[in-house]
């Protein structure tokens, strides 16, 4: 059985010693398909996957029936039905996700201020100074699960243990909806019995390196000289590797760890020629990461094009502005001047915006002669309208012409 469809769950009991595992790792169970579920109890115990309506979609997540068929994320979602005929397709809704994951990562902010968010649906927290307030680590596990459950009606698995990499592992195996506690004392047994492939970094080329020198296990790594390690996989992941299996790892919970860059891509349905068409899609996406820039209160100062032509290859440019910003017309001027600079196009399958060197402080910086300032009254106005009503409802004229074309939109908060 695969190991992530929860046929190898594991999970604590209630009298086990917390008391060393201060390492929190909190993660949703199948975060986008288990929202989709809000909306449709009754789907809940059969195989259901998140994508879009087309022969060109991939699976953005999937549940656990769906699962124990073989459906992984990323996977094209034709194949997906294949493994599982009977596998139902929700479309997503990215604005839900972000809603409910803010009141996810609300709760953590309630248990401790030591929190490492880990993109939308995971992250870390450190709970050793929360225990006068909120009991052991087990009782802030099993509080923030319920807490979870009954404020957002989604679960969450928990892992905790003396270090990150422990704790994430440990959640991993109490999936879905369970909590696994591994005390430090316990921290070798739990992982040397483990494949050698749960470590991280070990992708599938390191992982047929290690067995290939019948290294099938975290505790053979373990107990391998570092030095035939790094002539396995190199000096610094050698090294990295005989620590992880020792259990060491010294890396502390990092409170504030900022987005590094905010995107937005489509593949569509048929691979497309026309700029037009092209340009209104950049628009379209310049305007959707404008609006989470503002959200999150930064701006960007570089402006990155991304293109997949009909032969999968796939060029990146980017364009650095005198001033950061958090405009969709300022952004979609750089993407737009960017996709004309590269001349005529092959067939695109696939566009992008995305934006990086995020500075906090939103647009409030701005001088006394401000070029943008009427465009900028012209955004948050939109802003407030949709907030207020729902998205949708005001946006560039231009848009009203768009072509429903669009096979896989995916929104990539990007770390």
């Amino acid at each position: 059985m695969s190991k992530q469809d929860g046929s190898a769950r594991q999970v604590s009991a209630a009298s086990v010693d917390s008391s060393t595992a201060t390492i929190l790792h909190v993660d949703l169970d199948a975060f986008f398909a288990s929202v989709e579920l809000l909306e449709h109890p009754h789907l809940v115990d059969r195989p259901v996957a998140v994508a879009g309506r087309s022969a060109r979609s991939v699976v953005t997540a999937a549940n656990y029936p769906a699962r124990k068929f073989g459906v992984r994320s990323a996977m094209p979602l034709a194949q997906a039905l294949r493994r599982c005929p009977n596998l139902i397709v929700l479309e997503p809704h990215f604005e839900k996700y972000r809603m409910l994951s803010a009141k996810v990562m609300a709760i953590f902010d309630e248990m401790t201020p030591m929190v490492e968010r880990l993109g939308i649906d995971e992250a870390f927290l450190d709970v050793a100074g929360a225990g006068g307030v909120h009991g052991t680590p087990a009782d802030i596990g099993e509080l923030i699960r319920s807490r979870v459950r009954v404020e957002t009606g989604l679960a969450c698995s928990v892992g905790a243990a003396s270090t990150k990499f422990v704790a994430k592992l440990a959640s991993g195996r109490a999936k879905p909806d369970g909590m696994l506690v591994i005390p430090d004392e316990q921290t070798l047994a739990f992982l040397h019995p483990l494949p050698v492939g749960a470590l991280w970094g070990v992708g599938a080329a390191t992982e047929s390196s290690l067995l290939a020198r019948g290294l099938r296990t975290i505790g053979d790594v373990a107990a391998t000289p570092v030095s035939v390690l790094q002539r396995t996989v190199g000096a610094a992941a050698g090294n990295k590797m005989h620590e992880l299996a020792n259990g060491i790892d010294p890396r502390p919970v990092t409170v504030g760890n900022p987005e590094k860059s905010i995107g937005h891509e489509v593949t569509f349905e048929v691979d497309q020629r026309d700029s037009e068409l092209l340009l209104r899609e950049l628009l379209r996406q310049s305007n959707q990461v404008a609006v989470r820039l503002r959200e999150a209160g930064v701006t960007a100062r570089t402006v990155v094009l991304k293109l997949r032509y009909d032969d999968f290859s796939t060029l990146t440019r980017s364009r650095t502005l005198a001033e950061p910003t958090d405009l969709g017309r300022r952004i979609h001027e750089e993407v737009s001047a960017s996709y004309r600079a590269l001349g005529a196009h092959p067939p695109v399958r696939l566009i992008g915006v995305r934006v990086e060197q995020l500075s906090s402080g939103g647009s409030g910086q701005i001088g006394l002669w401000d070029e943008d300032d009427s465009w900028r009254d012209a955004e948050r106005t939109i802003d407030d309208v949709s907030s207020r009503f729902g998205r949708g409802l005001l946006g560039p004229a231009s848009l009203l012409r768009r072509a429903d074309v669009v096979a896989d939109p995916r929104q990539q908060p990007e770390k």
